[in-house]
């Protein structure tokens, strides 16, 4: 049997395990090594936003291509320009940093919504729709607090990408436990 389950609600449960997974690593990264080394912590900036725009490409290629799911060629997109602007913010600091990622959380979080209402059928999309809204509101806070804080980080970034993180499991668990219940039901 292939490692991945071409079924689609199989395939929302992977690609949440797979979103959670990237991210709670990445978590870890930036919160244990980006404080070590500067590269490192630009590594890992310019990556975050690379593998969303990489994991929403895939996930539309599962679900019918992008020419079908307006939302994520929007979001594909929009992280593609996301890590360019991140790349060119570094050399700004970290609070034109702050600014780039909070931008486009607002835009991704809109995104993220659209497409949890367009899959709400599927299940476990409650998660995804609380998180689209809380990447939003917490987006509109990057940009507010950029010029106020005095030395944002990437601890702040790793906070809204540890939340992202738990919606991405609670979705993932939530569906193998629909699937589990589905399957005993039969």
């Amino acid at each position: 049997m292939n490692a991945i389950d071409p079924t689609p609600a199989n395939w929302l449960k992977t690609y949440a395990f797979i979103r959670f997974g990237f991210s709670a690593v990445w978590v870890a990264a930036a919160l244990l090594l980006a404080p070590l080394s500067p590269a490192t912590a630009a590594a890992l900036l310019v990556l975050y936003p690379a593998w969303d725009a990489a994991a929403n490409f895939v996930d539309a290629q599962r679900n019918g291509g992008l020419s079908r799911n307006l939302s994520h060629l929007v979001n594909v997109v929009v992280s593609a320009i996301t890590t360019i602007a991140v790349i060119v913010a570094l050399s700004h600091g970290m609070a034109a940093v702050v600014v780039v990622f909070g931008v486009w959380a607002i835009l991704s979080g809109v995104l993220q919504l659209v497409t949890a209402v367009r899959r709400w059928a599927s299940g476990g999309q409650w998660a995804m729709v609380l998180s689209g809204a809380q990447s939003a509101l917490a987006g509109g806070f990057f940009v507010f607090s950029a010029g106020t804080m005095p030395n944002p980080g990437i601890a702040l970034i790793a906070g809204y990408a540890a939340f992202g993180a738990v919606y991405f499991l609670v979705t993932a668990v939530w569906l193998s436990l629909r699937g589990g219940r589905k399957v005993s039901a039969n």
